[in-house]
């Protein structure tokens, strides 16, 4: 193609390939706009996979007011559980009441809210536990207290990004991950976007750009010569670590800190367990983020003040931190700053539109994509309204969204391939298994062996529907892999997936 010759004319072009901008992507191609979404790195490489992987209402949100927001998350929690039941699924929390400034009964009023406001159905209510020392969820912990148990659902973060992109892409939208915007402009009622990828410069035109860049949304906006918004954004850095496991069982914990800060223990890829998050300031330009040394500490010691097993620095598997772009409410911690989302549309006088996003959450990613389509309706007359509350994602149509169910099913049908393997690869692809595993019915037919149970066909499927480019996209980002394998294994997934580079 010429220089400066322009590439093609979408109705929407969205830059970012978090969670938000995926499911924008996805909302938009199903209503019949075509749709370009363009990512600079891979599809979830910052904040969208570095969450604490919980579809959930937020409990603690209710203590600032966020009523609405609580409300609709609560909503959005049983409608995401079943479009994805295999990335999604029923978690149990204990809140033990010890460590606490909240008293029982503001605690118990709190959970009977946060068990009616969204008319739950599937998740079972709120329980009491008189003292823990008498029941299995208090193996592992220092205190006997008293405790609630409610239920949130947990969610593999990066992959649910993945399906998002994926089904927008089969309903006709274009995914360009490794391709950076470096500049728009509004002539003639239309955007001129230029984008840059491996192979150079080029030039595409949109009706209409959604700014869903996420930490980098004011670095979109001036990258517009008239872009402008009177909203911020304001940037905290949350960090989790990975540990050994502390208990057995498959209940989580919401541990109450003498700050009145919360934190989370969460069972994790079987032999480990989550501990986190942290709310840090981040005063520096968005990029690649890591765990300080304090707040290693904030968690470890919040580890120790609960659990009878030892942990201290040497133990830790795996940390990882991730910028949250919230909107600036201009609260006066961290902590307190809102977790809802706004959405601001610049569209004055006729001109092309833009549409940036500041905040939100993974829970209400799918309503906000909703609400974004709403505002650029008007202005984009689509083919059809609202669509996706009940469409599942890709992998998600299992009868009756009875996963077990499904799993059982695919290891009659493969007597010959390791249960585990099996259960795994269900849990990732869901009915999309039969397409990675196609004529396999043993471990020879799935080809090269990288390690664990990780197998060429596996990373073939990720590279040719999944946009895998590199090794650390497939160990960390489909895939939690990278944890149980060996680091040469991704220099081996590197030269292997060089092709498709």
């Amino acid at each position: 193609m010429p220089l400066g010759a322009v590439e093609c004319t979408y109705d929407l072009l969205v830059v970012g390939g978090g969670i938000n901008g995926a499911g924008i992507a996805r909302d938009a191609a199903g209503r019949g706009l075509s749709v370009l979404l363009v990512e600079k790195e891979d599809l979830a490489q910052h904040t969208s996979s570095a969450s604490t992987k919980l579809i959930h209402g937020g409990l603690r949100y209710l203590e600032y007011g966020e009523f609405r927001l609580v409300r609709e998350a609560l909503i959005e929690r049983e409608r995401l559980l079943s479009m994805a039941p295999h990335i999604i699924w029923p978690l149990s929390f204990v809140l033990p009441q010890v460590n606490s400034l909240r008293p029982a009964w503001l605690v118990r009023l709190g959970l009977f809210l946060y068990d009616h406001l969204g008319g739950r159905k599937v998740l079972p209510a709120t329980r009491t536990i008189p003292q823990l020392d008498r029941d299995p969820c208090g193996n592992g912990l220092k205190s006997g207290a008293k405790a609630f148990v409610y239920s949130d659902c947990w969610v593999e973060d990066s992959r649910l990004v993945v399906l998002n992109a994926m089904d927008a892409e089969a309903r006709g939208a274009r995914i360009r991950t490794r391709t950076r915007l470096v500049s728009a402009e509004r002539a003639d009622g239309l955007w001129t976007a230029k984008i840059s990828d491996a192979q150079g410069e080029h030039k595409v035109r949109a009706r209409a750009l959604v700014n869903a860049a996420g930490p980098w949304v004011a670095d979109v906006i001036a990258r517009v010569p008239d872009g402008r918004s009177d909203r911020g954004v304001r940037l905290i850095k949350g960090s989790h670590i990975v540990v050994p496991r502390l208990y057995e069982g498959d209940h989580a914990f919401l541990l109450q800190n003498p700050d009145k800060r919360v934190v989370f223990a969460i069972p994790y890829q079987g032999e480990f367990t989550l501990v986190g998050t942290t709310d840090e300031a981040w005063n520096e330009a968005p990029g690649a983020a890591a765990i300080s040394a304090a707040e290693t500490r904030y968690l470890l010691d919040t580890v120790a003040r609960y659990f009878t097993r030892p942990v201290g620095e040497g133990d830790l598997v795996w940390s990882y931190a991730g910028i949250r772009p919230l909107y600036d409410d201009r609260a006066s911690s961290a902590s307190a700053v809102t977790r809802d989302y706004v959405l601001d549309l610049d569209a004055e006088d006729g001109r092309a539109p833009m549409l940036n996003i500041f905040g939100g959450k993974i829970t209400t990613y799918r309503k906000l994509a909703e609400h974004a389509l709403e505002k650029l309706a008007p202005l984009l007359s689509p083919k059809s309204g609202a669509w996706t509350a009940a469409a599942t994602l890709p992998g998600g149509d299992m009868p009756d969204a009875d996963f077990e169910r499904f799993a059982a099913a695919l290891i009659a049908d493969r007597p010959n391939l390791p249960v585990a393997l099996l259960r795994r690869l269900a849990r990732a692809y869901g009915t999309r298994v039969t397409t990675l595993l196609e004529d396999a019915h043993d471990l020879e037919g799935l080809g090269h062996h990288f390690g664990g149970d990780l197998y060429a066909a596996e990373v073939d499927y990720l590279a040719r529907h999944e946009w895998a480019r590199t090794g650390r996209d497939v160990l960390f980002r489909r895939s939690k892999l990278g944890l149980k394998l060996d680091n040469s294994v991704e220099s081996a997934l590197d030269d292997h997936l060089a092709e498709w580079s």
